[in-house]
């Protein structure tokens, strides 16, 4: 009986989303593998029909995996409720208006983070209220092993651009740079970053570089929660976040920075605000996103962070498993609608 009201409540909930199952059976995996029938010319001439080729074959495999893929997985909790089945290290669900945690598995434990350290690099600068027109030279020490970076030495970037080519295309030797021309250098700068995690009682978060190249930059899922959606409450962080692209003159060239957070291209998110986001990976990390999320409906936001995916892809889809639980749920979760 138990099971039957869990199937029931699942399927409530795909429809809730506007989501469907969809299974290949048997017969359609025998119907994908079935070979053409051979001639009988063909026959006379060779002793066995020839296979047919792996790349015939591989296109139907992968269009299954990522049908699979898209349904949203959930599981049953201690409680008997649904919740989603996370397959990353951690992740949390969280409410920055009323600062309730929605959902959460291992929010507290303590992870390196790679370039979601960006934020706070982002935050550091834009308090100083600096000249954001005021042009910074590249250096062959910003760029050397930045792994990610559009710059050379001897670009010359403007402070803005540096924030955009941090934040969009999360460029490494652009936040090197940011911190060496702040008004601590290098080295106080990184100082001045876990000052400001401690002013706003981020106490499992430590820095070690302004890029998050270095696996000893570390948090929390609940702590970067709470970041991201500090940060993207700034319009100055926010509204950058926000660009699919940005294109920035380094003096001698254009280069234009992509972004990295994948839910900036979706149009099936239904009435969600992408506010802000930020992607990192490092081998130490994994795979790792924080995006802030608006419901204009309810007039709330909502932080999801993901640490520790496997893949690229995994962390948009636990993104979007998570976004897809809550949108089931939001009447109860979010409070009264407050839509006229």
């Amino acid at each position: 009986m138990r099971r039957t009201l869990q199937l029931a409540t699942l399927r409530g909930l795909l429809v809730a989303v506007g989501l469907t199952l969809v299974w290949a059976g048997p017969a359609a995996a025998r119907q994908t593998t079935r070979r053409a029938p051979v001639s009988t010319q063909t026959v006379q001439k060779k002793a066995a029909p020839k296979a047919i080729p792996k790349t015939v074959r591989r296109p139907a495999r992968r269009s299954a995996r990522v049908a699979e893929s898209t349904i949203p997985r959930f599981k049953t909790d201690e409680t008997g409720s649904l919740v989603p089945d996370l397959h990353a290290a951690a992740a949390i669900l969280y409410n920055p208006d009323t600062q309730q945690v929605l959902w959460e598995e291992n929010s507290q434990d303590q992870r390196s983070i790679a370039s979601m350290t960006k934020v706070m690099t982002a935050l550091v600068i834009v308090e100083t209220e600096p000249d954001y027109s005021r042009d910074v030279v590249i250096e062959r020490a910003d760029t050397r092993s930045a792994s990610t970076t559009l710059l050379r030495a001897g670009d010359r970037v403007t402070l803005e651009g540096l924030l955009h080519l941090a934040l969009i295309a999360s460029d490494n030797a652009a936040a090197r740079a940011l911190a060496r021309s702040s008004p601590w250098g290098p080295v106080g700068f990184i100082q001045r970053m876990n000052e400001k995690a401690g002013e706003l009682d981020l106490h499992s978060t430590r820095y070690a570089d302004p890029s998050g190249l270095s696996s000893e930059n570390v948090s929390s899922a609940y702590d970067m929660a709470r970041l991201i959606a500090y940060a993207a409450g700034d319009d100055r962080i926010s509204s950058i976040m926000r660009k699919p692209e940005q294109q920035v003159w380094t003096g001698r060239r254009t280069v234009t920075a992509r972004s990295t957070n994948q839910l900036l291209k979706r149009t099936d998110l239904g009435p969600l605000d992408v506010m802000g986001g930020k992607t990192g990976y490092i081998s130490k990390s994994g795979y790792c996103f924080a995006t802030l999320l608006g419901f204009p409906q309810f007039r709330q936001q909502v932080a999801i962070v993901v640490l520790g995916a496997r893949s690229n892809t995994g962390r948009f889809l636990e993104t979007r498993n998570i976004i897809s639980w809550l949108s089931a749920r939001a009447q109860d979760l979010l409070g009264r609608d407050d839509s006229p």
